[in-house]
């Protein structure tokens, strides 16, 4: 069989531009595939704790010249109008636009010596015990010992291998938003980022991300409470809760159907098992993402790097590079990432015990003090979960007992 590259990294979101980066810059021969020609638009909230700038030190240089709006205020609303607000000395987050961010990570990875290929639509994969063809729409292939799924929460690669035929309802999110330029919509306080559980009776979470010339505004919920349980089509929802925001003060304008795209988040952990032979899933395709918050992005970046120095350190027997990738995100990030699934379940099952947080944050200092300092890197999520542990014993055992009957 002969190969197009050492590796192929199909998808070029976050987690695919950092994997490439990360294997282009060792010296492997990397292409980097997507079906998209960038700049691309990506529908997301577009948020960022500070911990990715610590994490990834080469970032800053490569976003410096796009939109990037920092934060140093959250408001967390619960579902009975309770109120906690969280403000930093410096700033704890940034809002990026994923039409400029995506670019700038692939124009990253390129600049690391990754080929770039547009317009390659995945439409089958096939694998050997020597490697991988990657079939696209026009029927073109292309082949290497390695490849790196990072081809979203809909991977055509996790289909077509078996390892995902989709995410279970109850593990997905739908989110609906719109990204909606300063003209039409804009936030009432852009120094805030807006966050509330149970908003009016809309059983799941809403934002607002305000942005340096856009603001993005959404709601999200369970695909599975969605079907069975929301009531009219997406963007009658999103209409009226903007509507409500605006009657409220916290947004000035009115909503544009042109800016709205609802898409899907997996919310449910990852996959159990993150590798196929020798293809990795990474970020959406693996379901690197936060269960509770639904952040992905940080997520993302760091399974690509991860998956990347997995199959640098396996380089002459290859088919180590999937269980090292697995060893090593479950020991950053997989704790993190399991409670986030266990808090989910836990909260979103009571409204009752959001309310109890939200009025707790204004109780416990220490939390608020814990958390500002998690988002802004300066404290690890395990010190986070030690604190929390210690401090809040009962907490700690009602959330061991979701664990172990789940």
């Amino acid at each position: 069989m002969s190969f197009d590259a050492e590796v192929i990294v199909a998808g070029a979101g976050p987690a695919g531009a950092v994997a490439a980066r990360t294997l282009a810059a060792a010296g492997l021969d990397t292409l980097l595939v997507d079906r998209a020609a960038f700049p691309r638009n990506k529908p997301c909230g577009g948020g960022l704790t500070m911990r990715a700038m610590a994490r990834f030190p080469w970032l800053a240089a490569a976003i410096e010249g796009i939109d990037i709006h920092t934060v140093s205020k959250l408001h967390l609303e619960g579902p009975d109008g309770s109120v906690l607000k969280l403000a930093a000395d410096e700033p704890v987050g940034i809002l990026i636009r994923r039409v400029e961010f995506d670019h700038a990570l692939v124009k990253a990875a390129v600049a690391a010596g990754a080929r770039l290929r547009e317009g390659f639509e995945i439409t089958q994969a096939s694998q050997t015990t020597e490697g991988t063809t990657l079939q696209s729409r026009t029927g073109e292939t292309l082949r290497a010992p390695v490849v790196v799924a990072a081809d979203g929460v809909h991977s055509v690669i996790g289909k077509r291998l078996g390892v995902n035929a989709r995410w279970p309802t109850k593990s997905i999110a739908i989110d609906m938003m719109e990204e909606t330029p300063h003209d039409t919509l804009r936030a009432a306080h852009p120094d805030e980022v807006w966050i509330a559980y149970a908003y009016k009776g809309l059983d799941g979470y809403s934002y607002i991300f305000p942005k340096t010339r856009h603001v993005n505004v959404g709601i999200g919920c369970l695909l599975s409470h969605f079907k069975g349980e929301m009531p009219g089509r997406p963007y009658d929802m999103q209409l009226d809760f903007v509507q409500s925001l605006v009657e409220s003060g916290e947004l000035e304008g009115r909503s544009d159907r042109h800016y709205f795209t609802p898409y899907l988040i997996p919310v449910g952990g990852p996959l159990a098992k993150t590798y196929q032979g020798r293809v990795l899933f990474i970020g959406d395709a693996g379901g690197f993402v936060n269960g509770f918050t639904a952040e992905g992005i940080y997520y993302a970046m760091m399974s690509g790097e991860l998956a990347g120095k997995a199959i640098l350190a396996a380089a002459g027997a290859l088919t180590a590079a999937g269980p090292r990738y697995q060893k090593e995100w479950k020991r950053e990030m997989g704790a993190e990432l399991r409670d986030s699934v266990l808090i989910q379940r836990y909260l979103f099952g009571s409204h009752d015990r959001v309310n109890r947080v939200v009025r707790g944050g204004r109780d416990w200092p220490w939390l608020t003090t814990a958390m500002v300092d998690y988002v802004a890197g300066k404290r690890s999520y395990a010190a986070l979960r030690r604190d929390v542990l210690l401090r809040s014993p009962a907490t700690a055992a009602r959330l061991a007992w979701r664990a172990l009957a789940s």
